[in-house]
Protein backbone atom coordinates (compact mmCIF):
# COMPACT_ATOMS: atom_id res chain seq x y z
CA UNK A 1 0.00 0.00 0.00
CA UNK A 2 2.99 2.38 0.60
CA UNK A 3 4.65 4.72 -2.15
CA UNK A 4 8.22 3.02 -1.75
CA UNK A 5 9.84 6.62 -3.03
CA UNK A 6 8.87 9.11 -0.26
CA UNK A 7 10.21 11.20 1.89
CA UNK A 8 11.54 9.18 4.96
CA UNK A 9 10.39 11.11 8.28
CA UNK A 10 12.57 12.49 10.30
CA UNK A 11 12.92 10.33 13.15
CA UNK A 12 14.31 13.25 15.73
CA UNK A 13 11.20 14.91 14.70
CA UNK A 14 9.05 12.66 15.12
CA UNK A 15 10.37 11.93 18.86
CA UNK A 16 9.60 15.56 19.72
CA UNK A 17 6.18 15.34 19.10
CA UNK A 18 3.93 14.61 21.81
CA UNK A 19 2.57 11.32 22.26
CA UNK A 20 -0.20 10.31 18.93
CA UNK A 21 0.87 12.93 16.85
CA UNK A 22 2.12 11.64 13.99
CA UNK A 23 4.05 13.80 10.61
CA UNK A 24 2.33 12.99 7.27
CA UNK A 25 5.50 12.56 4.81
CA UNK A 26 3.97 11.16 1.53
CA UNK A 27 0.14 10.30 0.28
CA UNK A 28 -0.13 6.27 -1.22
CA UNK A 29 -1.95 5.29 -4.12
CA UNK A 30 -5.36 6.11 -2.62
CA UNK A 31 -5.02 9.24 -1.48
CA UNK A 32 -4.16 8.83 1.76
CA UNK A 33 -1.20 10.77 4.06
CA UNK A 34 1.05 7.88 4.98
CA UNK A 35 3.35 8.33 8.65
CA UNK A 36 5.33 6.53 10.56
CA UNK A 37 5.02 5.79 14.10
CA UNK A 38 8.26 5.96 16.95
CA UNK A 39 8.77 2.15 16.16
CA UNK A 40 8.70 2.67 12.28
CA UNK A 41 5.12 1.21 11.95
CA UNK A 42 3.41 2.44 8.88
CA UNK A 43 0.33 4.72 9.52
CA UNK A 44 -2.16 5.08 6.80
CA UNK A 45 -4.69 8.28 7.15
CA UNK A 46 -7.18 9.48 5.91
CA UNK A 47 -7.84 12.89 4.90
CA UNK A 48 -4.61 13.69 6.04
CA UNK A 49 -1.64 15.22 3.35
CA UNK A 50 1.79 15.17 3.22
CA UNK A 51 3.91 17.88 5.83
CA UNK A 52 0.93 17.84 8.01
CA UNK A 53 1.21 17.27 11.56
CA UNK A 54 -2.13 15.48 12.54
CA UNK A 55 -3.74 13.20 15.46
CA UNK A 56 -6.00 10.25 14.06
CA UNK A 57 -7.97 7.24 14.96
CA UNK A 58 -7.02 3.69 14.04
CA UNK A 59 -9.20 2.38 12.12
CA UNK A 60 -7.59 -1.56 11.33
CA UNK A 61 -4.39 -3.06 12.61
CA UNK A 62 -1.98 -5.40 10.82
CA UNK A 63 1.48 -6.35 12.06
CA UNK A 64 3.45 -3.87 9.34
CA UNK A 65 0.91 -1.35 9.09
CA UNK A 66 -2.61 0.52 10.43
CA UNK A 67 -5.03 2.38 8.95
CA UNK A 68 -6.60 5.40 10.91
CA UNK A 69 -8.96 8.37 10.02
CA UNK A 70 -8.07 12.27 10.43
CA UNK A 71 -8.93 13.63 13.78
CA UNK A 72 -7.10 16.94 14.19
CA UNK A 73 -4.73 18.86 12.35
CA UNK A 74 -1.79 20.39 14.44
CA UNK A 75 0.10 21.76 11.52
CA UNK A 76 -1.68 22.48 8.28
CA UNK A 77 -0.58 21.89 4.57
CA UNK A 78 0.07 25.41 2.73
CA UNK A 79 -1.75 22.83 -0.48
CA UNK A 80 -4.58 22.23 1.84
CA UNK A 81 -7.65 23.98 -0.08
CA UNK A 82 -11.44 24.08 0.82
CA UNK A 83 -13.12 21.22 -0.81
CA UNK A 84 -15.69 22.75 -3.61
CA UNK A 85 -18.55 20.12 -3.08
CA UNK A 86 -20.58 20.10 0.22
CA UNK A 87 -20.78 16.27 0.17
CA UNK A 88 -16.72 15.39 0.13
CA UNK A 89 -15.35 14.84 3.71
CA UNK A 90 -14.57 12.14 6.29
CA UNK A 91 -18.11 12.38 7.67
CA UNK A 92 -21.17 9.67 7.83
CA UNK A 93 -22.91 9.95 4.28
CA UNK A 94 -19.75 11.56 2.52
CA UNK A 95 -19.80 11.11 -0.99
CA UNK A 96 -16.94 8.24 -2.73
CA UNK A 97 -16.59 9.73 -5.94
CA UNK A 98 -13.60 12.14 -4.94
CA UNK A 99 -10.77 11.51 -2.41
CA UNK A 100 -8.70 14.74 -3.10
CA UNK A 101 -11.06 17.90 -3.20
CA UNK A 102 -9.05 18.79 0.00
CA UNK A 103 -5.11 19.01 -2.24
CA UNK A 104 -4.61 21.87 -4.53
CA UNK A 105 -5.26 20.20 -7.95
CA UNK A 106 -1.90 21.20 -9.17
CA UNK A 107 -0.42 19.50 -6.03
CA UNK A 108 -2.73 16.18 -7.44
CA UNK A 109 -0.70 15.99 -10.11
CA UNK A 110 2.74 16.35 -9.08
CA UNK A 111 1.93 13.24 -6.72
CA UNK A 112 0.15 11.54 -9.70
CA UNK A 113 3.99 12.16 -11.24
CA UNK A 114 5.60 10.67 -7.98
CA UNK A 115 3.31 7.84 -8.09
CA UNK A 116 4.11 6.95 -11.70
CA UNK A 117 8.01 7.44 -11.31
CA UNK A 118 7.69 5.27 -8.18
CA UNK A 119 6.03 2.65 -10.25
CA UNK A 120 8.50 2.58 -13.03
CA UNK A 121 11.45 2.21 -10.90
CA UNK A 122 10.33 -0.09 -8.42
CA UNK A 123 8.03 -2.44 -10.35
CA UNK A 124 9.87 -2.80 -13.80
CA UNK A 125 13.05 -0.67 -12.82
CA UNK A 126 13.50 1.31 -15.40
CA UNK A 127 13.87 5.38 -15.10
CA UNK A 128 12.27 7.36 -17.73
CA UNK A 129 15.28 9.69 -19.66
CA UNK A 130 12.51 12.35 -20.02
CA UNK A 131 9.85 13.66 -18.05
CA UNK A 132 6.68 14.73 -19.98
CA UNK A 133 4.65 18.11 -18.81
CA UNK A 134 1.53 16.97 -17.21
CA UNK A 135 -1.19 16.47 -19.29
CA UNK A 136 -4.00 18.72 -17.16
CA UNK A 137 -7.10 20.44 -18.15
CA UNK A 138 -10.56 21.46 -16.27
CA UNK A 139 -10.68 20.55 -12.75
CA UNK A 140 -14.58 20.68 -12.45
CA UNK A 141 -17.23 19.59 -14.64
CA UNK A 142 -15.00 17.06 -16.50
CA UNK A 143 -16.83 13.90 -15.57
CA UNK A 144 -19.09 12.82 -19.14
CA UNK A 145 -19.41 9.20 -18.12
CA UNK A 146 -20.76 7.91 -14.87
CA UNK A 147 -22.75 5.11 -13.38
CA UNK A 148 -24.91 6.80 -11.14
CA UNK A 149 -26.77 4.48 -8.26
CA UNK A 150 -30.46 4.64 -7.62
CA UNK A 151 -32.41 3.81 -4.29
CA UNK A 152 -35.48 4.05 -3.03
CA UNK A 153 -35.52 4.94 0.99
CA UNK A 154 -38.64 3.46 2.40
CA UNK A 155 -37.88 4.84 6.00
CA UNK A 156 -37.60 7.87 4.14
CA UNK A 157 -39.90 7.90 1.64
CA UNK A 158 -37.61 9.17 -1.27
CA UNK A 159 -35.05 8.15 -3.87
CA UNK A 160 -31.48 9.14 -3.85
CA UNK A 161 -29.51 9.14 -7.07
CA UNK A 162 -25.57 9.77 -7.28
CA UNK A 163 -22.49 7.88 -5.91
CA UNK A 164 -21.71 5.39 -3.35
CA UNK A 165 -20.56 6.63 0.39
CA UNK A 166 -17.12 6.78 1.05
CA UNK A 167 -16.34 3.26 2.27
CA UNK A 168 -20.34 2.13 1.78
CA UNK A 169 -22.55 -0.16 -0.18
CA UNK A 170 -25.21 2.89 0.70
CA UNK A 171 -26.12 5.75 -2.37
CA UNK A 172 -24.75 8.86 -1.04
CA UNK A 173 -27.64 11.56 -0.63
CA UNK A 174 -26.02 13.79 -3.13
CA UNK A 175 -27.85 17.42 -4.05
CA UNK A 176 -25.03 18.29 -6.32
CA UNK A 177 -21.46 16.97 -8.11
CA UNK A 178 -19.13 19.16 -9.40
CA UNK A 179 -17.11 16.77 -11.09
CA UNK A 180 -20.29 15.67 -13.49
CA UNK A 181 -21.08 18.96 -16.20
CA UNK A 182 -23.18 21.49 -14.97
CA UNK A 183 -26.38 20.38 -16.84
CA UNK A 184 -25.79 16.76 -15.24
CA UNK A 185 -25.47 18.15 -11.69
CA UNK A 186 -28.32 20.05 -12.10
CA UNK A 187 -30.50 16.82 -12.90
CA UNK A 188 -29.92 15.29 -9.58
CA UNK A 189 -32.49 16.44 -7.90
CA UNK A 190 -34.65 16.16 -11.06
CA UNK A 191 -33.88 12.64 -11.70
CA UNK A 192 -34.38 12.00 -7.75
CA UNK A 193 -38.09 13.32 -8.28
CA UNK A 194 -38.88 11.68 -11.74
CA UNK A 195 -37.76 8.03 -9.76
CA UNK A 196 -39.82 8.80 -7.15
CA UNK A 197 -42.60 9.23 -8.91
CA UNK A 198 -42.24 6.16 -11.28
CA UNK A 199 -44.65 2.79 -10.64
CA UNK A 200 -41.05 1.10 -10.73
CA UNK A 201 -39.12 3.38 -8.87
CA UNK A 202 -37.79 0.34 -6.42
CA UNK A 203 -36.82 -1.71 -9.54
CA UNK A 204 -34.61 1.10 -11.31
CA UNK A 205 -30.85 0.12 -9.23
CA UNK A 206 -28.80 2.21 -11.99
CA UNK A 207 -28.83 5.40 -14.38
CA UNK A 208 -25.47 5.25 -16.53
CA UNK A 209 -24.52 8.56 -17.74
CA UNK A 210 -22.88 9.13 -20.99
CA UNK A 211 -22.69 12.59 -22.71
CA UNK A 212 -21.25 13.18 -26.33
CA UNK A 213 -20.76 16.76 -27.73
CA UNK A 214 -24.44 17.54 -28.03
CA UNK A 215 -26.54 14.98 -26.24
CA UNK A 216 -26.56 13.37 -23.06
CA UNK A 217 -27.71 9.62 -22.85
CA UNK A 218 -29.51 8.56 -19.56
CA UNK A 219 -29.24 4.30 -19.51
CA UNK A 220 -32.19 3.18 -17.38
CA UNK A 221 -31.41 -0.11 -15.81
CA UNK A 222 -34.96 -1.79 -14.95
CA UNK A 223 -35.50 -4.67 -13.66
CA UNK A 224 -39.49 -5.11 -14.63
CA UNK A 225 -41.07 -4.12 -17.58
CA UNK A 226 -41.90 -0.26 -17.60
CA UNK A 227 -45.16 0.67 -17.65
CA UNK A 228 -46.95 2.82 -20.20
CA UNK A 229 -47.27 5.88 -17.69
CA UNK A 230 -43.51 5.05 -16.68
CA UNK A 231 -42.66 5.68 -20.04
CA UNK A 232 -44.43 8.99 -21.00
CA UNK A 233 -42.59 10.65 -17.63
CA UNK A 234 -39.07 9.50 -19.20
CA UNK A 235 -40.28 11.35 -22.63
CA UNK A 236 -41.37 14.18 -20.61
CA UNK A 237 -38.59 14.57 -18.52
CA UNK A 238 -36.30 14.30 -21.62
CA UNK A 239 -38.45 17.29 -23.37
CA UNK A 240 -38.40 19.32 -20.49
CA UNK A 241 -34.52 19.23 -19.25
CA UNK A 242 -33.42 19.23 -22.82
CA UNK A 243 -31.72 22.66 -23.22
CA UNK A 244 -28.14 24.51 -23.52
CA UNK A 245 -27.55 22.67 -26.83
CA UNK A 246 -27.89 19.42 -24.71
CA UNK A 247 -30.54 16.96 -25.99
CA UNK A 248 -31.29 14.47 -22.89
CA UNK A 249 -31.78 10.95 -25.02
CA UNK A 250 -33.00 7.72 -22.48
CA UNK A 251 -31.54 4.39 -22.71
CA UNK A 252 -33.19 1.62 -22.03
CA UNK A 253 -31.68 -1.97 -20.21
CA UNK A 254 -33.70 -4.55 -19.01
CA UNK A 255 -31.23 -6.88 -19.07
CA UNK A 256 -27.50 -7.12 -19.26
CA UNK A 257 -25.38 -4.70 -21.70
CA UNK A 258 -26.05 -6.05 -24.34
CA UNK A 259 -29.97 -5.10 -24.21
CA UNK A 260 -29.25 -1.62 -24.06
CA UNK A 261 -31.75 0.22 -26.84
CA UNK A 262 -33.22 3.56 -27.58
CA UNK A 263 -36.44 4.62 -25.92
CA UNK A 264 -37.12 6.31 -28.80
CA UNK A 265 -36.48 6.41 -32.22
CA UNK A 266 -38.73 8.48 -34.09
CA UNK A 267 -38.24 10.93 -35.11
CA UNK A 268 -34.81 9.83 -36.19
CA UNK A 269 -32.45 10.86 -32.95
CA UNK A 270 -29.34 12.95 -32.99
CA UNK A 271 -26.16 10.34 -32.81
CA UNK A 272 -24.69 10.60 -29.38
CA UNK A 273 -20.59 11.37 -30.78
CA UNK A 274 -17.53 13.53 -29.79
CA UNK A 275 -15.26 14.92 -31.98
CA UNK A 276 -11.68 15.49 -32.33
CA UNK A 277 -11.59 18.85 -34.23
CA UNK A 278 -7.59 19.07 -34.68
CA UNK A 279 -8.10 15.66 -36.94
CA UNK A 280 -11.12 16.74 -38.51
CA UNK A 281 -12.73 13.26 -36.74
CA UNK A 282 -16.23 12.72 -35.33
CA UNK A 283 -16.93 9.17 -33.43
CA UNK A 284 -20.44 8.53 -33.06
CA UNK A 285 -20.30 5.95 -30.04
CA UNK A 286 -23.25 3.95 -28.27
CA UNK A 287 -23.47 4.94 -24.32
CA UNK A 288 -22.15 1.42 -23.42
CA UNK A 289 -19.43 1.60 -25.54
CA UNK A 290 -15.65 2.37 -23.90
CA UNK A 291 -15.20 6.50 -24.10
CA UNK A 292 -12.51 8.35 -22.09
CA UNK A 293 -14.23 10.26 -19.51
CA UNK A 294 -12.51 13.72 -19.87
CA UNK A 295 -13.29 14.57 -23.21
CA UNK A 296 -11.04 17.89 -22.64
CA UNK A 297 -8.09 15.53 -21.85
CA UNK A 298 -8.34 13.07 -24.15
CA UNK A 299 -8.47 15.97 -27.17
CA UNK A 300 -5.25 16.53 -25.56
CA UNK A 301 -3.75 13.58 -25.18
CA UNK A 302 -4.87 11.99 -28.59
CA UNK A 303 -2.73 14.97 -30.15
CA UNK A 304 0.36 14.29 -27.06
CA UNK A 305 0.87 10.57 -28.11
CA UNK A 306 0.35 11.93 -32.10
CA UNK A 307 3.41 14.75 -31.77
CA UNK A 308 5.56 11.77 -29.44
CA UNK A 309 4.63 9.37 -31.97
CA UNK A 310 5.91 11.47 -35.09
CA UNK A 311 4.09 9.59 -37.86
CA UNK A 312 5.63 10.16 -41.62
CA UNK A 313 3.27 9.86 -44.27
CA UNK A 314 5.18 6.40 -45.45
CA UNK A 315 4.67 4.74 -42.51
CA UNK A 316 2.81 1.90 -41.32
CA UNK A 317 1.02 1.98 -37.95
CA UNK A 318 -0.30 -0.37 -35.45
CA UNK A 319 -3.45 0.52 -32.84
CA UNK A 320 -3.22 -1.68 -30.51
CA UNK A 321 -5.89 -2.04 -27.92
CA UNK A 322 -7.98 0.77 -30.59
CA UNK A 323 -11.49 0.48 -29.49
CA UNK A 324 -13.33 3.23 -30.87
CA UNK A 325 -10.48 4.02 -32.98
CA UNK A 326 -9.74 7.15 -30.42
CA UNK A 327 -6.67 6.81 -31.93
CA UNK A 328 -6.44 4.92 -35.02
CA UNK A 329 -8.40 7.28 -36.87
CA UNK A 330 -6.27 10.45 -36.50
CA UNK A 331 -3.12 8.52 -37.24
CA UNK A 332 -5.15 7.65 -40.81
CA UNK A 333 -4.84 11.48 -41.12
CA UNK A 334 -0.94 11.05 -41.23
CA UNK A 335 0.44 7.71 -41.79
CA UNK A 336 0.56 5.68 -44.95
CA UNK A 337 -1.74 2.84 -43.57
CA UNK A 338 -2.94 1.82 -40.37
CA UNK A 339 -4.37 -1.52 -38.93
CA UNK A 340 -6.28 -1.12 -35.66
CA UNK A 341 -7.05 -4.51 -33.07
CA UNK A 342 -9.34 -4.75 -30.75
CA UNK A 343 -10.35 -7.66 -28.34
CA UNK A 344 -14.20 -6.49 -28.79
CA UNK A 345 -16.13 -7.62 -31.86
CA UNK A 346 -18.79 -5.38 -31.71
CA UNK A 347 -16.38 -2.56 -30.84
CA UNK A 348 -14.17 -3.85 -34.18
CA UNK A 349 -17.53 -3.46 -36.09
CA UNK A 350 -18.17 0.38 -34.58
CA UNK A 351 -14.87 1.58 -35.71
CA UNK A 352 -15.25 0.49 -39.24
CA UNK A 353 -18.50 2.53 -39.36
CA UNK A 354 -17.25 5.26 -37.97
CA UNK A 355 -13.69 4.68 -40.48
CA UNK A 356 -16.82 4.98 -43.14
CA UNK A 357 -18.58 7.74 -42.03
CA UNK A 358 -15.30 9.69 -41.59
CA UNK A 359 -14.04 9.17 -44.68
CA UNK A 360 -17.10 9.78 -46.26
CA UNK A 361 -17.35 13.07 -44.94
CA UNK A 362 -13.44 14.52 -45.01
CA UNK A 363 -12.19 11.96 -47.05
CA UNK A 364 -8.49 11.92 -46.94
CA UNK A 365 -7.74 9.09 -44.64
CA UNK A 366 -5.25 6.25 -45.37
CA UNK A 367 -6.05 2.50 -45.71
CA UNK A 368 -6.84 1.42 -42.67
CA UNK A 369 -8.30 -1.96 -41.47
CA UNK A 370 -9.62 -3.11 -38.22
CA UNK A 371 -9.30 -7.19 -36.52
CA UNK A 372 -10.65 -8.48 -33.79
CA UNK A 373 -7.66 -10.26 -31.53
CA UNK A 374 -7.48 -11.60 -27.73
CA UNK A 375 -4.39 -9.36 -26.96
CA UNK A 376 -4.00 -10.77 -23.69
CA UNK A 377 -3.07 -14.45 -25.58
CA UNK A 378 -0.75 -12.67 -27.93
CA UNK A 379 2.26 -15.25 -28.82
CA UNK A 380 5.48 -14.06 -31.59
CA UNK A 381 3.94 -16.22 -33.82
CA UNK A 382 0.25 -13.96 -33.85
CA UNK A 383 2.34 -10.68 -33.52
CA UNK A 384 4.22 -11.67 -37.06
CA UNK A 385 0.87 -12.69 -38.62
CA UNK A 386 0.02 -8.88 -38.07
CA UNK A 387 2.87 -7.77 -40.16
CA UNK A 388 5.56 -5.42 -39.40
CA UNK A 389 4.80 -1.37 -38.53
CA UNK A 390 7.27 1.28 -38.34
CA UNK A 391 5.74 2.77 -35.13
CA UNK A 392 3.17 1.20 -32.61
CA UNK A 393 0.63 2.68 -30.58
CA UNK A 394 -1.02 0.92 -27.29
CA UNK A 395 -3.52 2.08 -25.25
CA UNK A 396 -4.79 -1.23 -23.22
CA UNK A 397 -7.20 -1.82 -20.18
CA UNK A 398 -6.01 -1.47 -16.78
CA UNK A 399 -4.84 -5.01 -17.20
CA UNK A 400 -2.06 -3.93 -19.51
CA UNK A 401 -0.15 -5.31 -22.03
CA UNK A 402 1.56 -7.81 -20.63
CA UNK A 403 1.23 -10.60 -23.62
CA UNK A 404 1.98 -8.30 -26.32
CA UNK A 405 5.14 -6.99 -24.48
CA UNK A 406 6.44 -10.63 -23.57
CA UNK A 407 5.78 -11.19 -27.26
CA UNK A 408 8.07 -8.81 -28.48
CA UNK A 409 10.69 -9.80 -25.78
CA UNK A 410 10.42 -13.45 -26.72
CA UNK A 411 11.09 -12.29 -30.10
CA UNK A 412 14.02 -10.02 -29.26
CA UNK A 413 15.80 -12.65 -26.92
CA UNK A 414 15.78 -15.21 -29.58
CA UNK A 415 17.24 -13.21 -32.11
CA UNK A 416 20.11 -12.31 -29.08
CA UNK A 417 20.46 -16.13 -28.99
CA UNK A 418 19.45 -15.68 -25.04
CA UNK A 419 19.86 -19.06 -22.93
CA UNK A 420 16.70 -20.66 -22.56
CA UNK A 421 14.92 -18.51 -25.62
CA UNK A 422 12.11 -20.41 -27.65
CA UNK A 423 12.63 -20.63 -31.36
CA UNK A 424 11.21 -18.35 -33.61
CA UNK A 425 8.50 -19.27 -36.11
CA UNK A 426 10.03 -18.69 -39.46
CA UNK A 427 7.72 -16.14 -41.15
CA UNK A 428 9.62 -14.26 -38.09
CA UNK A 429 13.04 -14.14 -39.89
CA UNK A 430 12.68 -11.05 -42.04
CA UNK A 431 10.11 -8.94 -38.95
CA UNK A 432 11.33 -5.68 -37.66
CA UNK A 433 10.15 -4.01 -34.65
CA UNK A 434 8.40 -1.22 -34.41
CA UNK A 435 10.91 1.54 -33.83
CA UNK A 436 8.83 3.66 -31.47
CA UNK A 437 6.26 2.76 -28.70
CA UNK A 438 3.87 5.18 -27.46
CA UNK A 439 2.03 3.48 -24.54
CA UNK A 440 -0.97 5.11 -23.05
CA UNK A 441 -1.69 3.52 -19.54
CA UNK A 442 -4.52 3.73 -17.26
CA UNK A 443 -2.37 1.77 -14.35
CA UNK A 444 0.74 2.61 -13.28
CA UNK A 445 1.92 -0.61 -11.76
CA UNK A 446 0.78 -2.58 -14.80
CA UNK A 447 2.72 -0.05 -17.22
CA UNK A 448 5.52 -0.58 -14.91
CA UNK A 449 5.36 -4.18 -15.08
CA UNK A 450 5.44 -3.71 -19.06
CA UNK A 451 8.17 -1.06 -19.77
CA UNK A 452 10.37 -3.59 -17.73
CA UNK A 453 9.81 -6.24 -20.30
CA UNK A 454 10.49 -3.81 -22.88
CA UNK A 455 13.57 -2.00 -21.95
CA UNK A 456 15.44 -5.58 -20.08
CA UNK A 457 13.97 -8.29 -22.57
CA UNK A 458 12.80 -6.44 -25.82
CA UNK A 459 15.48 -4.21 -26.66
CA UNK A 460 14.08 -0.58 -25.92
CA UNK A 461 14.41 2.62 -24.13
CA UNK A 462 11.69 4.19 -22.10
CA UNK A 463 12.61 7.81 -23.70
CA UNK A 464 10.32 9.80 -21.96
CA UNK A 465 7.17 9.62 -19.36
CA UNK A 466 4.66 11.71 -18.27
CA UNK A 467 0.99 11.85 -15.91
CA UNK A 468 -2.11 12.39 -17.78
CA UNK A 469 -4.79 14.04 -15.31
CA UNK A 470 -7.81 12.56 -16.74
CA UNK A 471 -9.56 12.09 -13.19
CA UNK A 472 -8.91 15.46 -10.79
CA UNK A 473 -9.89 14.91 -7.68
CA UNK A 474 -9.33 11.07 -7.64
CA UNK A 475 -6.23 8.99 -6.98
CA UNK A 476 -6.70 7.78 -10.67
CA UNK A 477 -3.80 7.58 -12.35
CA UNK A 478 -3.58 7.82 -16.41
CA UNK A 479 -0.22 8.07 -18.30
CA UNK A 480 1.67 8.04 -21.36
CA UNK A 481 5.19 6.76 -22.24
CA UNK A 482 7.46 6.80 -24.88
CA UNK A 483 10.02 4.12 -26.24
CA UNK A 484 12.10 3.45 -28.47
CA UNK A 485 15.03 1.00 -29.88
CA UNK A 486 17.92 0.89 -28.53
CA UNK A 487 20.01 0.07 -31.34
Amino acid sequence: MEQDNQMAADPAVQSLLPEGWLEITSMDLDAQGVARKPDGKVVFIDGALPTEIVSAQTTRKKNQWEQATLTEIHRESSLRVAPRCPHFGLHAGACGGCKMQHLDPAAQVAVKQRVLEDNLWHLGKVKAENLLRPIAGPAWGYRYRARLSVRYVHKKGEVLVGFHERKSRYVADMRECHVLPPHVSALLLPLRALIHGMEARETCPQIELACGDSVTALVLRHLEPLSASDLLLLREFALRHSVDGQVIQWWLQPKGPDTVHLLDTEPEPVPLSYALPDFGIVHPFKPTDFTQVNPHINRVLVARALRLLAVEKDERVIDWFCGLGNFTLPLATQAREVLGIEGSEALVARSRQNLARNQAQRGGLAPTSFVARNLFEMTPAMLVADGQADKWLVDPPREGAFALSKALADIHQARIGAEGAEPLPPEAAGWSFPKRIVYVSCNPSTLARDAGLLVHQAGYRCTAAGVVNMFPHTAHVESIAVFERAD
